[in-house]
């Protein structure tokens, strides 16, 4: 987001740093042996590259994981179902797990660390504290996970202080979380750099997620309609020049649960940074869906410039 880092390579980077770790794939569990190891990799003068999981890794997060491995000296990635995100009667005894499978990925990729906690280590016995961003955790999915965003909160500071990083990798699939944990970075003057990476998507749009595997035949079939029905939206603005987001809301919302499953939770234009809602459709707007298919809620988003800007937006309040 603002402060997000680029996709240029930086000093330190792999191929012109230090490569402080020794060859091969190291599985931490203790938060004190990964605090140690990073701290080496720093020590040594290289940078250290995180990339935060909740495993069930698909070809979104290989692509987190290669930009960290082209940008950094020592990559690490936390495997983590982490149960403050989670709300009750959600999916957190059935999430995809296949540690294994995602151990020989991360070597293939040639991670250098996979820290995987347990419950105990990252929430030991009296543990209490919360972290919490306001309003702007309530807004979109927060609205119907109460709660979740603190959980997010919570846990990915965790991490950042036991592994230091000097940037975090996220996916803009949820862009709500690199807003929310921009905002806290910010806010706690911690010093990491989110490096926000485009949405990985199946052949046929669907943006690529872990819950995918809770889709049925013929509810994966129907997925892909909420990129098509984004796309649709994306050509509304741009080429109709429509900017009225009421309107753009309904057709979108016709459009997505006609002859699908779809049961809607959200459809939301908004600014990219504050998560506000743009009545009319100005500027940098982030088009944001959420929607139940069966029993695996599916979310995705674009972020798309509207021609405009606020001069065209004020008129439009105006009616002029």
């Amino acid at each position: 987001m603002s402060k997000s880092a680029s996709g240029a390579r930086p000093h330190g980077a792999r191929g012109g740093g230090k490569r402080a770790a020794p060859a091969g794939t190291k599985r931490l569990q203790s938060a004190e042996s990964m605090r140690r190891l990073a701290r080496a990799a720093r020590e040594a003068g290289g940078t250290v590259g995180f990339v935060p999981t909740m495993g069930a890794l698909h070809e979104g997060h290989f692509a987190l994981i290669r930009r960290a491995r082209s940008q950094n000296d020592f990559v690490v990635v936390s495997i983590f179902v982490n149960p403050l995100q989670f709300g009750p009667g959600e999916d957190f005894e059935h999430y995809p797990r296949d540690l294994a499978r995602d151990l020989d990925r991360a070597r293939e990729l040639e991670v250098d660390a996979v820290f995987i906690p347990e419950n105990q280590e990252m929430y030991p016995p009296g543990f209490t504290t919360r972290i919490g961003v306001g309003e702007i955790g309530l807004r979109l999915c927060g609205a119907s996970r109460p709660g979740h965003f603190d959980g997010v909160c919570t846990v990915v500071m965790k991490l950042l202080g036991i592994v230091q990083p000097q940037r975090i990798y996220l996916g803009q699939k949820d862009a709500q979380q690199i807003v929310v944990l921009q905002r806290m970075i910010d806010d706690l003057s911690v010093d990491a750099k989110i490096v926000a990476c485009p949405t990985v998507r199946e052949a046929d749009g669907l943006a690529m997620s872990s819950r995918n595997a809770y889709l049925t035949p013929e509810e994966r079939a129907q997925a892909p309609q909420l990129y098509r029905v984004l796309r649709a939206a994306q050509r509304a603005i741009l080429i109709e020049r429509l900017r009225d987001a009421k309107a753009l809301i309904e057709r979108m919302r016709a459009q997505l649960t006609e002859g699908t499953r779809f049961e809607v939770e959200y459809i939301a234009l908004v600014d990219p940074e504050t998560l506000e809602e743009r009545p009319v459709l100005s500027g940098r707007t982030l088009i944001a869906v959420a929607a139940r298919l069966g029993r695996t809620r599916l979310i995705d988003n674009l972020l798309i410039n509207v021609p405009g800007g606020r001069m065209a937006e004020r008129m439009a309040l105006k009616g002029e």
